[in-house]
């Protein structure tokens, strides 16, 4: 049977889960999860994602949640299929645990709560936390300047192959110049890397909006 993936379509983890399926030349159907009419926290929903939260992934009734999560588990069990995401090298492996672990607790954990404040507020009329908006810029500044200096001295965060790691940065780097982040185009190396990703044939087929995919 086919994998079927819930969510929203414009939603960025959706959208980091769908991006690995395709990389992984993965048919799937999407379905839509209305929020608007709270179906994420209906009973029926939480019993397969218990936060109510999207994306989650059934494949033929083995459910996951949590679009890295998803991403490993579809990486893992098709592996040789489509792009290699995670290497297999012990070495290289480590590398790329290495970039994956800064992408969640140093991109990610700042990325995230700025596009809050200064793009989803806005979008549904509250009021953005300027304090909490500039810590969490000041904070994303830091970690673009370091990865400037490692895409310096190879082509991706894990060495001169595209890994899961770079992948990850997608969904919320592509909402950063819109929120106002423009740490990118500033730094040639990370503008680089960037556009690079950006031009992935997987992100152009999700960037706009998650669908079934039948390969």
């Amino acid at each position: 049977m086919i994998l079927k993936l819930y969510g929203i379509a414009l939603s960025p983890n959706v959208q980091r889960a769908a991006m690995v399926l395709r990389e992984k030349k993965v048919p799937f159907e999407f379905h839509s999860v209305d929020l608007s009419k709270g179906e994420h926290k209906s009973p029926e929903y939480k019993e397969k994602n218990p936060f109510g939260s999207v994306p989650y992934l059934d494949d033929n009734g083995f459910v996951i949640f949590e679009s890295r999560a998803i991403a490993r588990y579809v990486e893992d069990k098709f592996s040789g299929q489509g792009r290699d995401l995670i290497p297999k090298d012990p070495k290289k492996r480590a590398l790329f645990e290495q970039a994956a672990a800064y992408e969640h607790s140093r991109f990610d954990r700042h990325a995230t709560p700025f596009i809050h404040e200064k793009f989803w507020k806005p979008f549904i009329g509250q009021t953005t936390d300027e304090h909490l908006a500039k810590y969490n810029l000041e904070r994303l500044e830091q970690t673009a300047d370091v990865y400037e200096v490692i895409l310096s001295k190879q082509k991706y965060l894990a060495g001169d192959e595209i890994t899961l790691a770079d992948l990850l940065h997608l969904p919320y780097g592509t909402y950063l110049p819109t929120a106002g982040a423009d740490i990118f185009s500033t730094r040639p190396n990370l503008a680089r890397w960037f556009k690079d990703l950006s031009e992935q044939p997987s992100w152009l087929a999700v960037k706009d909006g998650v669908a079934t995919f039948t390969g």
